[in-house]
């Protein structure tokens, strides 16, 4: 089993359920790390608040001794008066009664020396004693074992009065010590509040967030799903087939715009196939046609046929078949080749235009072909190729040139320019793209056996490109004159 399943699995394959889980995971990180914050900013400011509480009560109880009233038991925050050489405590209350009333005062006796009316605040340490019990169930505190902060203040028994004092059972040189115990039991409850709100509401807003892009994506998709059924719709009977463009200009208006485009293309790429194959059986046709006509008459009437005309005949036409066989194939495997990728051999087109001029059989004595190049001319690409190429020029130039053809080499930075210049009636500048489409002949009264097939041009262009170049009708006043200008290869003497 693929090791991938398992994760495949449990991993939506649908894209509106992937960005709801992509986008809630991300909602659920910020949300924890925004509760988190949230926890403990509420936490310090419950704290901030039971401390500034106790505070104030301390004051109060300070000022309750001060004036010779016994403080009131029942306070809102655990307190306790304590005093230098007294076992219990001088008075307490906020709850403090509800430890056990044999035991020693639960804070610390006052053993510092300092001056009336100072304030201290402190944390400290409530020891478990093991001499009182513990609290039971319905007690209201639970000092012993924990640790809280107490704030205290400590007052001179002389300040109380000597009647006061006596009253307290403190002594007049005692120190009184007064202590309230911070409670954070307000801020743990608000904060445990919060935490429930916020889990909560952290639950509800991730289900909501994932509805919402789920939904948003649902939504925005939509465009999409449409495109996908038009697409599926397009067949080769019918390429006509486009999606509908949304007007939002959003990346969905850049992708039906690109599939129309590529529609298109592939609508013109099948009409141009389909041309091509029409066009090719009737090219194909017409010499089979003659050579069928001129066979069947011969057999009809063997003895008044002319056996070696119809011989001529025939081999005329197969031989015509056996060219347009040729260019076919050839077109066929340009066609499934990628341009740009002919084999790298370093040809001289100096040397292959020169032995092209040379050996190429002029039928027509007036015709003179001259080739103006001395210099080599190095490029890469197939040698085969570029014969192939010039030769498809030069048969052009022969069909239509008067009395001369010019062939001519140069090179110009880094490529090498070949033209091919014949003196005949030239192309109208309103075809100079057209005469390199396949089938295409200019000069519809011409004899289809002087004319050739209609793919020479087609084929040199196709040529032309395959080796990185490019192959243009040049404007001319007289005759027509082909411009072909490729990559210039180092000169192997040079280097």
């Amino acid at each position: 089993m693929n090791a991938t399943e398992p994760h495949r699995r449990w991993w939506p394959r649908s894209v509106r359920a992937r960005t709801a889980l992509a986008v809630a995971s991300t909602a659920a990180v910020i949300l924890a790390g925004t509760g988190w914050w949230v926890h403990h900013d509420v936490h310090r400011q419950g704290t901030r608040i039971a401390e500034e509480q106790a505070e104030r009560q301390l004051w109060s109880l300070c000022a309750q001794l001060r004036q010779g009233a016994v403080p009131d038991p029942t306070g809102t925050l655990p307190y306790e008066v304590v005093a230098s050489g007294r076992r219990s405590a001088v008075a307490y209350g906020g709850g403090m009664d509800g430890l056990d009333p044999g035991t020693r005062h639960v804070l610390p006796v006052p053993t510092e020396t300092r001056e009336p009316g100072l304030l201290t605040i402190r944390p400290l340490r409530i020891p478990d004693r093991g001499d009182h019990k513990p609290p039971s169930h319905g007690d209201r505190l639970g000092l012993a074992g924990g640790t809280h902060t107490v704030m205290f203040a400590d007052i001179g028994a002389a300040a109380l009065g000597g009647e006061k004092a006596a009253e307290l059972g403190v002594a007049a040189d005692a120190r009184l010590r007064v202590y309230v115990v911070v409670l954070p039991r307000t801020a743990e409850k608000i904060t445990e509040t919060t935490d429930g709100v916020l889990l909560r509401a952290g639950l509800v807003s991730l289900v909501l967030i994932a509805a919402a892009a789920y939904f948003t994506v649902r939504v925005a998709l939509r465009p999409v799903e449409a495109i996908r059924a038009l697409t599926a719709s397009v067949t080769a009977s019918d390429p006509r087939e486009r999606v509908t463009v949304p007007a939002t200009g959003h990346e969905i208006t850049a992708l039906a715009t690109t599939i129309n485009a590529t529609l298109q293309r592939l609508d013109d790429a099948a009409a141009r196939q389909r041309r091509f194959v029409a066009d090719a059986a009737h090219e194909l046709r017409s010499p089979l046609t003659t050579l069928l006509a001129s066979l069947e008459v011969a057999l009809a009437y063997p003895e008044r046929a002319d056996w070696p005309a119809t011989a001529t005949t025939a081999a005329r036409q197969t031989r015509r078949l056996q060219a347009l066989a040729e260019d076919l194939l050839l077109l066929a495997r340009l066609d499934t080749r990628a341009p740009g990728r002919a084999e790298a051999e370093l040809v001289d087109l100096t040397a292959t235009a020169a032995r092209l001029t040379e050996q190429y059989p002029l039928l027509d004595s007036q015709l003179t072909m001259t080739c103006d190049s001395t210099a080599p001319a190095y490029t890469r690409g197939n040698p085969d190729a570029y014969e192939r190429l010039l030769r498809n020029l030069v048969d052009n130039a022969v069909r239509h040139a008067a009395h001369r053809i010019q062939i001519t080499v140069r090179k110009e930075d880094d490529r090498v320019v070949l033209t091919v210049h014949d003196d005949g009636p030239g192309i109208p500048a309103a075809d100079a793209e057209r005469v390199f489409e396949r089938f295409v002949r200019l000069d519809d009264a011409r004899s289809r056996d002087q004319g050739g097939t209609g793919l020479g041009l087609a084929i040199a262009r196709d040529l032309a490109h395959r080796h990185q170049g490019t192959l243009t009708l040049a404007p001319r006043t007289l005759g027509a004159c082909f411009h072909l200008s490729v990559p210039r290869a180092a000169d192997p003497a040079e280097g």
